[in-house]
């Protein structure tokens, strides 16, 4: 499950102390539990713009709902900043409240 960037050597900056080697390790694990986590809030602001766009005020407004409580959750465990959580929720409320 180890994973590295595409500058990244796998071993070149391995640190020798066991509690950092241990560090460099749930960093990789937690970096990855993050990205999972915005890729799931970018997947729901997805859902609400396709509903949008195709208009129908009762699916959007339900697909709000859900991306909102995916959004509030992230923003809760720290992966993304209160306030980008807030303007994507707004942004999102402006879009669906245009529809008519």
């Amino acid at each position: 499950m180890l994973r590295f960037g595409p500058f990244q050597k796998p071993d070149s900056s391995m640190a020798n102390i066991k509690s950092a080697r241990k560090r460099a390790s749930q960093a990789i694990t937690r970096r990855a539990h993050n990205a999972s986590l915005r890729t799931s809030v970018r997947t729901a602001i997805k859902n609400v713009t396709k509903a949008v766009a195709a208009g129908g005020k009762d699916a959007a407004a339900k697909a709000l709902r859900e991306t909102q409580r995916v959004i509030d959750r992230v923003v809760a465990k720290g992966v993304i900043h209160r306030n980008a959580g807030d303007r994507q929720k707004s942004r999102l409320a402006q879009a669906v409240k245009g529809l008519k």
